[in-house]
């Protein structure tokens, strides 16, 4: 990757970020020099995945500045950009069983035009970059194959074959286990040493943040509340203050970095200056489809409830650990009634319902079914891409189900931007007083 830029390569000048009325990012100054790796902490709703995806573009500020090397990023075309910087998103399910090698080329588009054939060069990055991230023995497979830490290990190699010079993470270590967290963080941070990369990623772990970062930025409700060496940001008092946790900090004795232990929660545990109000919103998903989904909206500050799901199920984990309400069922078995009844209790309860865009089988048919009545009365946003046509495996009844809910007034939305806007708008102001309803209890 390149480096050795003069001055920062990203800043952000009394930048806000807000979703209808609601703010998100507030007045957030930021500037991360090269080669320094920069983690983003903060409790859901802190604005994390919010920055990132204002740094590349995906939102534009309400008020303030961003600038990638010097330049505006409004200023910037896509490809410069891309030219510029690199993403690795919390989670990706690719729809196509593409060879591992040519999901990773993929990160070179950027240095070509749409009739460019590949050249040596992209074909030594990709090498190099495989053989960096260790997954050089699986080159020939295709992406469908790799294990859950395998796949972020691929996004990570296709986004450093794109070469830039700064880099965002979200939630990189995300259904990792511990030595693959350690893993790919190390990777992270011998390139931003060795090649003067800036790095910038968005962690949830403060000790994985303490032990790979140069720097930790703290978010809460928006704003940044704290910023320095992990020796010097790290403190029981911030734990407690920003999650509500009471932690006794200790030293490592082989590395001298800092490390918190949690014990209990606080008395005094801080509240989402949204709540009650922003949700539930009940996701509906499956297969992995609603993953990306459920850890958006957690990150911007949603509550959340979820269902039907399938234990073992890739979006019943990570409901699990946002120990989201859900209803589930046994895996790989037809949704049955109690499952049914339990998830019609969390949609009778939410104030606004999001469709993954989930492949529909006989199986969880029912999830699209169950939707309908309460549409009318239940602002509903459903993801249409791919078109349910690609991913209707029940003879046509899941494309007609699907009309049903446009029919009765459930909104198609294209991506996140979409719902995110449709879901500001919607929570900008607050009912005179909260929905009563039933909620089922977590499962």
């Amino acid at each position: 990757m390149k480096g050795g830029t003069a001055g920062p390569c990203l800043r952000l000048q009394s930048v806000s970020v807000h979703y209808g009325e609601r703010v998100a990012v507030n007045d957030l100054s930021l500037s991360v020099d090269p080669g320094e790796f920069v983690a983003l902490t903060g409790p859901n709703g802190s604005g994390k995945t919010t920055v990132l995806r204002a740094v590349l573009g995906f939102h534009d500020p309400a008020q303030g500045s961003i600038e990638l090397f010097g330049r505006p990023t409004a200023d910037l075309s896509a490809r410069e950009r891309a030219l510029k910087v690199a993403w690795v998103p919390q989670t990706e399910s690719p729809r196509d069983n593409v060879r591992l090698y040519d999901y990773v080329l993929y990160g070179r588009f950027p240095f070509h035009g749409p009739l460019d054939a590949e050249t040596q060069e992209d074909h030594a990055v990709v090498r190099r970059v495989l053989k960096e991230v260790g997954l050089a023995d699986r080159s020939e497979d295709g992406v469908l194959s790799l294990s859950g830490g395998e796949r972020q290990r691929a996004i990570l190699a296709r986004a450093l074959a794109q070469s830039t010079p700064l880099l965002l993470l979200d939630e990189p270590t995300t259904h990792l286990d511990i030595g693959h967290q350690l893993d790919l963080l190390d990777r992270v941070r011998s390139l931003s040493r060795t090649r003067r990369v800036a790095v910038v990623a968005a962690l949830h772990d403060l000790n994985l943040a303490a032990r790979f970062a140069d720097r930790i930025v703290v978010l809460s409700h928006g704003r940044r509340v704290a910023d320095g060496t992990p020796s010097g940001v790290l403190s029981e008092e911030l734990l407690a203050r920003v999650w509500g946790v009471v932690a006794d900090l200790e030293l490592d004795r082989r590395t001298g970095l800092p490390y918190l232990v949690p014990r209990e929660l606080s008395v005094d545990r801080p509240r989402s200056p949204t709540s009650p109000f922003v949700g539930p919103v009940h996701v509906v998903g499956g297969g992995g489809a609603a993953t990306p989904i459920l850890r958006a909206l957690a990150d911007e500050g949603y509550r959340l409830t979820a269902g039907v799901l399938h234990l073992l199920d890739s979006d019943q984990e990570t409901a699990a650990s946002l120990a989201l309400p859900t209803a589930l069922e046994s895996p790989f078995a037809p949704i049955g009634p109690k499952a049914r009844s339990q998830n019609r209790l969390l949609l009778e309860a939410a104030r606004a319902i999001v469709v993954a865009p989930f492949a529909v089988g006989p199986s969880n048919l029912a999830n699209l079914e169950d939707v309908r009545p309460f549409v009318p009365r239940v602002p509903t946003f459903l993801f249409r891409t791919p078109p349910i046509q690609e991913r209707d495996f029940c003879d046509g009844r899941g494309e007609v189900a699907w009309r049903d809910l446009v029919a009765a007034g459930a909104t198609e939305v294209d991506g996140f931007d979409g719902m995110s806007e449709g879901l500001g708008r919607l929570f900008s102001s607050p009912p005179a007083t909260p929905p009563a309803a039933r909620v089922a209890p977590a499962s």
